[in-house]
């Protein structure tokens, strides 16, 4: 298995909602927890497989989908939903980052990013006498690996 500069339990422990982490964890659990916590971006549940089988070799997608399904349960993940498309996973929880996020998809590669900041009050894009009550961000464009590929 890929070694990462944290332990699995270290991460894994500090976005259990209770903290309380008895239950056992199997190899795939591990490996599938540990390619969403160091992504580094939201990853679609093939991306997640893709990753992880290199190292549990026989791990299926129904896995993926068995295990994903516990880490939301317990607020280890977030699902990130971008409209017509697959749900993404991140570490994170809404209730552990009660913030929101923005994300930048590649046109390209499909790759979808967090985007580091929010742009704050957008009340005077809303039409006048309107109240802005949450806001998403979508940017698409090319992420900095596709920028200087032509387009085929």
């Amino acid at each position: 298995m890929t070694q990462y500069p944290y332990r699995f339990e270290k991460i894994y422990l500090s976005t259990r909602k209770n903290g309380n982490c008895m239950e056992r964890k199997t190899r795939q659990f591990h490996a599938i927890f540990e390619v969403i916590a160091h992504a580094g971006r939201p990853l679609l549940a093939q991306e997640i497989l893709e990753i992880a089988a290199r190292a549990v070799p026989q791990l299926s997608l129904a896995t993926v989908y068995r295990q994903i399904k516990s880490l939301l349960e317990d607020s280890s993940i977030r699902q990130v939903q971008l409209p017509g498309q697959n749900p993404r996973y991140e570490i994170g929880s809404h209730e552990h980052d009660p913030g929101h996020h923005h994300y930048f998809q590649c046109r390209r590669c499909e790759k979808v990013f967090d985007v580091p900041t929010c742009p704050g009050n957008l009340d005077q894009l809303a039409p006048s006498g309107f109240m802005v009550e949450d806001h998403e961000i979508i940017l698409y464009g090319r992420c900095g690996a596709c920028v200087g590929q032509t387009t085929e």
